[in-house]
């Protein structure tokens, strides 16, 4: 038998080519706006069958509020003057979810050039434009990450300036309790700006945590003082750590960050004063009836509560996004939350906030228990003990060097300062060091991680730390060496140093 030939009129041929067409929705409406048909396409984008949208007016796809401004009329107004109209935005499908949408509307002439409808073109480009946006974030995240880094140092190094003298200033000042607060609010405000630069170096992805082992009580306790001078004299700062809780295994400085912006937000929401309630309890999260991230198993939950103005339930979902914030510019950066945030999911944890306008907010951090016992307080005490001996100081600020060297010196040592590798290098050689301290970022063909390297070649008992405002070299240092963070107070010095020079020499440094 002969092939059969299967032939299709013009407008048959047209629908199959339509119809062919499913990426995008294809639909052609009269001179007034309304649906006189409609193609696979944009039953898939839309979601709507022929029979229930034939007939319809086009403007049900516009959301409210583009159809209160007048969108949709605009749209074939624009069309039938310049006979072409594009747009992207937000419509509405059938179940009444959103999806980002590239539209195009063409005004459809006869022969004559009298106007008999619109054809119109829309494509679902929802995952493009997420694309658009997570590549747009990631962008602005690298340009405030070299930003912050080339700031970093230098501000640092201003803040070790500061921290490195106002133990000398306040011994000088015991005598005199006005001079004491001043000094106290001097190193306050030293603590917040080292605070603030940790915040955008974590955001920006340049700082490394450096998880340790915490016994929350003290750890708590050591920043109360802190905790409580910055949320001034109005309100009153009240902790309940159960006698049982569990140790956590946490960058320490990003937990006292995280504790001092939630803090302080629970301060700004209560102007008139109120109350702020740290608490840590023990909990046993289960996957199938606790949603929190999927998480299971033994955590702390560490909680942060005021009895402020709360958060409307409008703002609350966004909190949590860098940047956004509901205080005054000169007030707020947008960063404290989301510092909480990212702490708590470095540490494989999660967060959570309930708030309630007119009574306040509760955020609680959920921690891993740490397997390990925290340092006991002993052990701490061992490190602040005096040392003896001499220390090669390496740094090319004279001030930050300065500075550097009173702290070494309340520890008992002499110290023998220098301000290029080089001449580190012959001092090496010609004197005896009980400990080289050395700055990572200096000027000339080599720097600080060099200078290391090429002591501990030469000399491979002597101990070396290295310190830094910020640099990327301190990420490849810190497989090596012992590296400090500027602005480090006494404390911290005096914890490395035990570590590298004393009993506990050959330990990795936390």
């Amino acid at each position: 038998m002969p092939e059969t030939i299967t032939t299709f009129t013009g407008p048959e041929r047209y629908q199959l080519l339509v119809d062919a067409v499913t990426d995008y929705a294809i639909i052609m409406l009269d001179s007034d706006g309304f649906i006189t048909s409609w193609n696979s396409g944009a039953e898939r984008v839309n979601g709507y069958l022929p029979v229930e949208i034939i007939g319809q007016h086009f403007s049900r796809f516009f959301t409210s509020e583009d159809q209160a401004l007048g969108l949709p009329a605009r749209m074939l107004a624009e069309a039938r003057s310049k006979g072409r109209y594009e747009s992207e935005g937000w419509r509405l499908r059938k179940d009444g979810t959103k999806f980002w949408a590239l539209g195009v509307v063409h005004a459809v002439n006869d022969h004559s050039g009298r106007l008999v409808g619109f054809a119109k073109i829309t494509r679902d480009i929802t995952e493009r434009r997420e694309a658009q946006i997570a590549l747009a974030q990631a962008q602005k995240m690298d340009a405030l990450g070299r930003l912050t880094g080339g700031v970093a140092h230098d501000f640092n190094n201003l803040l070790m300036i500061v921290t490195g003298h106002i133990l000398i200033i306040k011994k000088l000042l015991a005598g005199n309790p006005k001079g004491l607060r001043a000094a106290e609010a001097i190193e306050l405000v030293a603590r917040r700006g080292k605070a603030l630069t940790r915040q955008l170096l974590t955001f920006s992805k340049r700082q490394s945590p450096n998880p340790v082992v915490v016994n929350l009580h003290e750890g708590i306790e050591e920043i109360r003082t802190m905790l409580t001078g910055s949320i001034g004299g109005l309100s009153k700062l009240v902790t309940t750590i159960m006698p049982d809780v569990w140790p956590v295994e946490v960058d320490l400085s990003e937990l006292e960050l995280a504790l001092v912006n939630l803090t302080l937000n629970a301060r700004d929401a209560m102007r008139e004063g109120g109350i702020i309630t740290i608490t840590a309890e023990n909990v046993h999260l289960r996957r199938e009836v606790d949603p929190r991230d999927g998480l299971e198993g033994e955590f702390v939950a560490l909680t942060v509560a005021d009895t402020g103005c709360g958060i409307s339930e409008d703002i609350l979902p966004k909190v949590f996004d860098p940047f956004f914030t509901t205080k005054q510019t000169d007030k707020g950066s947008g960063l404290g939350l989301p510092q909480v945030q990212g702490f708590a999911h470095q540490a494989g944890g999660t967060v959570t906030i309930a708030s309630e306008v007119g009574k306040g907010t509760r955020v609680t951090i959920y921690l891993p228990r740490a397997r390990s016992a925290a340092p006991s307080s002993a052990a701490d005490q061992e490190s602040t003990e005096m040392m003896h001996g001499t220390v090669l100081l390496v740094e090319d600020n004279p001030e930050v060097a300065a500075a550097s060297e009173a702290l070494l010196e309340q520890l008992g040592y002499r110290v023998h300062m220098v301000a290029e590798p080089r001449v580190a290098l012959q001092a090496v050689e010609e004197n005896k060091f009980d400990l080289v301290l050395s700055d990572i970022v200096m000027a000339g063909p080599l720097d600080g991680l060099g200078l290391a390297r090429a002591i501990r070649e030469r000399h491979p008992d002597l101990p070396i730390i290295l310190a830094t405002g910020y640099s990327n070299a301190a990420k490849e240092a810190a497989a090596e060496f012992a590296v400090l963070r500027k602005p480090y107070q006494l404390a911290d010095l005096s914890r490395v140093v035990s570590l590298k020079c004393g009993r506990g020499r050959n330990r990795a440094i936390p």
